[in-house]
């Protein structure tokens, strides 16, 4: 496990992923998974380890509560050893979205998921930035 976590330690302290994407109804940035994927690829080369995101559909609740949701975990492997870390993130699907049919919605829970799976297990935190509103002293 040392060696899988020692490359992990190294990428997630190199990673640069800026946000590339912007939301003019909103008006703000943001990086999407493809952002981070792009980002992290020479990281990976660079340290012999591989990154797989996998989707799976859960189903919670039951009855009128019964909701869908999409798990996505994003493994980080040691291409020499096979040692793997994980992380995981939820993303409930809509039941309606204006202007997506059925695949659509689940494309974009399954996104939101994935990003937030490689957030967690590359320590990149959509908090600390300058869309945050979070102001920071010089």
């Amino acid at each position: 496990m040392n060696n899988v976590l020692l490359k992990l330690n190294k990428i997630q302290g190199e990673l640069k992923a800026p946000k590339g994407q912007r939301n003019n109804f909103g008006n703000y940035k943001y990086r999407s998974c493809e952002d981070i994927l792009e980002a992290v690829k020479p990281l990976l080369q660079k340290y012999k380890a591989t990154i797989v995101v996998n989707d799976e559909l859960v189903v919670l609740g039951e009855g009128e509560r019964q909701r869908f949701y999409i798990k996505a975990t994003a493994i980080i492997f040691c291409i020499s050893t096979g040692e793997k870390i994980e992380a995981t993130s939820y993303a409930r699907e809509s039941d309606i979205k204006k202007g997506m049919d059925s695949a659509q919605i689940t494309g974009a829970a399954s996104s939101y998921a994935r990003k937030y799976a490689l957030n967690g297990l590359l320590c990149i935190d959509d908090t600390k930035d300058s869309d945050s509103g979070v102001k920071t002293k010089k």
